[in-house]
């Protein structure tokens, strides 16, 4: 299969005008195929030669201006087309193959009651796997679509559907849209309906989820209503839509996709089992990032890949400043369990380090990467990472802390009025925002979005004639607007801080050093607040306060600035991990941000414990964990606060070292004082027995047949896969590796059960199978199977030969581009893994 190059859309772009599509997909004719015929009304501004795109199972019959096509020109995933100036008219019919990847129709069936559904995924190329198309960005067009469903089947489409009778579906005709973002959802879903602001609004998902989805409706509909009208106090430009419905989908690749009127969102969102408030304040922040996509993605799209951060970067920003604003609560209200913290915290602390971990290694890249950085679409896949996610809406907030927020959203708006229901480029984003301000935005945006890397600020601290100065040393190139916080002991309480003041610097400092009157702060942050990206350093003095007294400072926002520094010495091997582990003991009790502690103990298990400590160390950073865990669990028996209680018992379970407790609590169906033990927490528990060998196949049957649900059949195949015997792991590895039959969430749960710190001498001849069997099936399976490969299925041992191994594979040249992105990544991981040991 051929993907298209910049150069190749350029060119096309420039023959052709596309005015509409006429999409009719018949999905009665079996569980393999579907029919897709397509009609393409578009007009050739010249004669000349180009193709359209599609990915049949068996191509039917093709026309052109009602003359037969040889469907054997079909070149791969490309039809040769010659056109003569003027208009003309495709019509296409082929049959078409499933997905059982998430990509293109996908179609899965829901163990628990046997109903089927499909959905399309259409991002980058996907598309071809459904209907033929002139496949880029910017070849916008109508859409009429025409579903056949099975009877008892509804049908959903990005413009409201009407049933014809006989299983036949209609969708409304859309504005002008990118093909990407085509979307269809069919199957016997469960909807709840309401309206707003006159526009239809719908949630939907598997008839099995129903009750569960009818328990968060109501919190589902006020987060959506609450951004939709702070979107519209925004923007100028009204949601150009006709309806909003959120399906939520099986077996679903990424967290949400923006289709217009149509966002799908993979269906863990529909909660089977307890969770924090915090993954409440996440579901609510992907539903807000996915509606700021309707205006930054979908009304005004990016002309070429190169630009994904205008859509991402700018919808991770909004999602997370609107849902902010929009959590604002009438007062004598209690605010909803999704607002009850700063998203900015979650933000700091979930997202942010996936960016500086992105832009310090090999494959970093610019925000906004020079245009032949992106060749092709292959590549462009490849920059959906934390660089135009984290970095870029860190970027983002930064701008606004530069440029003001009116001036920035009259850039915003003038934008959109430019460019609605067409394309555009960062020149005319850049373009937009000059006309709002007399700041040089060019300047700051080459700056920013023109380079790589995370700058460094270290601070030094004197104190002289009755004043302190501080001085700010900038490893790096980028300006800075940051507020720097000064605190002090608290006199009523020694581990207690206050704040003293807050001051506003631009970075380069002018004039040198920063006086201040008085003694010397106990504790001095830069980038308190965290509106700049970057990595900040702390004075002795200052590490000694913030080491003894972190969780006594008053901000949540400023504690996860700290844990950010703390995460980032540890990497950067300048603390050792085991000082990580104690502060982490000594403050995660006095914690009452759930978004800091799941955070802080998320690293310190999965990158200290699991990496960045020897063998012979890790039993020690297991025990100091199930000490904190169980000394949060303790803390919490009064009920006053689930949540800390809920991510104390998981991480519990996850260090658990002997499994007399874990099984104690499998048998009774809780833990002592709750909670009781859901779906989730079961199977979390008997993961954790199988990795020490305290369970077999017998009674992961038994539980599978208690919980014959999807989340059931995924916990089972995780289970199976991390029983510690050589069996099992062969039966595992041949079902990853060789007979290509796992689904995509199947692939990733048998990948995350393989490999397990404790079976270490079990597990080393696989390290070297791994590189001589990824490569195959990364090329059988193509780009999703390849990433989770990478990503999931990836060796975890870490050691001298393990990096030689993987340095040694990057050196291939047949490697699928996701799975050399993935491999560059880990092995640059695995790097920096023995670089922290030594």
């Amino acid at each position: 299969m051929s993907v298209l190059t910049r150069d190749e859309a350029q060119t096309r772009a420039r023959l052709l005008d596309v005015q509409r599509y006429v999409i009719d997909l018949d999905l009665t004719t079996g569980d393999d195929t579907f029919t897709s015929r397509t009609v393409i009304h578009f007009t050739a501004h010249t004669t000349g030669d180009t193709f359209v795109e599609l990915k049949p199972a068996t191509l039917r019959a093709v026309t052109l201006d009602g003359a037969p096509l040889d469907p054997e020109t079909l070149t791969g995933n490309r039809l040769p087309l010659s056109l003569t100036e003027g208009p003309h008219e495709l019509r296409v019919d082929a049959v078409m193959t499933y997905s059982r990847t998430g990509e293109g129709l996908h179609r899965f069936t829901d163990p628990a009651d046997g109903e089927t559904y499909v959905y399309t995924q259409l991002f980058m190329d996907d598309i071809q796997r459904v209907f033929a198309a002139f496949d880029q960005p910017d070849l916008k067009a109508v859409f009429e679509l025409t579903v056949t469903a099975p009877d008892g089947w509804s049908v959903l489409a990005n413009s409201l559907t009407t049933h014809l009778g006989d299983g036949r579906w209609t969708a409304a005709t859309t504005p002008l849209i990118s093909t990407y973002l085509v979307a269809v959802a069919a199957g016997p879903w469960h909807s709840i309906t309401t309206e707003h602001a006159g526009l239809p609004f719908g949630l939907h998902c598997r008839r099995s989820l129903a009750p569960h989805l009818d328990a968060d409706a109501d919190e589902l509909f006020d987060v959506t209503r609450r951004c939709f009208d702070r979107y519209h106090e925004k923007f100028d430009e009204p949601y150009p839509f006709d309806s909003y419905d959120q399906a939520f989908v099986p077996e679903f690749n990424a967290g949400a996709m923006e289709n217009p009127g149509l966002v799908t969102f993979r269906d863990e969102f529909v909660y089977r089992s307890a969770v924090t408030d915090t993954e409440r304040q996440t579901r609510a922040m992907v539903i807000a990032h996915e509606m700021a996509h309707m205006w930054f993605g979908d009304l005004v799209t990016l002309q070429w890949w190169d630009d994904i951060w205008l859509n991402e970067s700018f919808a991770e920003y909004m999602g997370y400043q609107t849902l902010n604003e929009a959590a604002r609560q009438t007062p004598g209200t209690q605010p909803p369990s999704w607002s009850t913290t700063d998203t900015w915290v979650n933000f700091g602390v979930a997202r942010k380090s996936w960016g500086y971990d992105a832009d310090q290694r090999p494959s970093t890249h610019p925000v906004a990467p020079a245009p032949d950085a992106v060749p092709d679409t292959a590549s462009a896949l490849l920059n959906f990472d934390g660089i135009s996610y984290a970095k870029g809406a860190s970027a983002l907030r930064q701008l606004v802390a530069w440029l003001g927020e009116k001036d920035f959203l009259a850039g915003i708006n003038t934008h959109f009025a430019r460019h609605k229901f067409a394309n555009a480029t960062l020149a005319d984003f850049i373009s937009s925002l000059a006309d709002a301000t007399d700041r040089d935005v060019h300047t700051w945006a080459r700056q920013w979005l023109g380079t790589t890397g995370v700058d460094t600020l270290t601070p030094t601290v004197e104190e002289a004639d009755g004043a302190w100065h501080l001085t700010i040393d900038r490893h790096g190139e980028r300006p800075h607007r940051l507020t720097v916080g000064a605190y002090d002991r608290d006199p009523h309480d020694e581990r207690a801080l206050v704040a003293r003041e807050h001051l506003d610097l631009d970075l380069p400092q002018d004039g040198g050093a920063t006086t201040r009157p008085g003694r010397r702060p106990a504790l001095v942050v830069l980038n308190d607040q965290d509106l700049t990206y970057a990595k900040v350093r702390l004075d002795a003095a200052s590490t000694e306060t913030a080491l003894r007294s972190l969780s006594g400072i008053p901000d949540a926002l400023t504690r996860s600035v700290l844990w950010n520094t703390l995460r980032d010495l540890v990497r950067d091997g300048e603390l050792e991990p085991a000082a990580y582990l104690e502060t982490a003991r000594a403050h995660l009790c006095e914690e009452g941000d759930l978004a800091i502690v799941q955070g802080v103990l998320a690293f310190a298990a999965t990158h200290i414990a699991d990496r960045y400590l020897t063998a012979e160390r890790r039993p020690a950073a297991l025990a100091l964990l199930t000490d904190l865990t169980r000394d949060l669990i303790r803390r919490t028996e009064d009920g006053s606060n689930p949540g800390l209680r809920l991510i104390a018992v998981r991480h519990f379970i996850d260090a658990a070292a002997q499994p007399d407790t874990l099984r104690g609590w499998l048998e009774d169906g809780h833990v002592p004082g709750g909670p009781e033990l859901d779906p989730e927490l079961r199977w979390r528990v008997l993961t954790r027995l199988a990795v020490l060998g305290a369970t077999d196949d017998t009674e992961i049957a038994a539980h599978l047949a208690a919980d014959p649900s999807a989340t059931g059949e995924e916990g089972a195949a995780r289970c199976r896969a991390a029983l510690p015997g050589a069996a099992a792991k062969e039966a595992a590895w041949n079902a990853l590796f060789h007979d290509d039959t796992l689904s995509n969430y199947l692939f990733t749960a048998t990948a995350q059960g393989f490999w397990q710190p404790e079976q270490h001498d079990l597990l080393q001849p696989y390290v070297a199978r791994y590189y001589e069997d990824a490569v195959p099936l990364a090329d059988r399976r193509g780009a999703t199977i390849a990433e989770a490969t990478g990503r999931h299925a990836f060796p975890t041992p870490v050691d001298p030969e393990a990096l030689r191994l993987g340095e040694a594979a990057l050196t291939r040249e047949d490697l699928l581009p996701a799975l050399r992105r993935k491999l560059t990544d880990q092995v640059d991981d695995l790097r920096r893994a023995l670089h922290v040991r030594v």
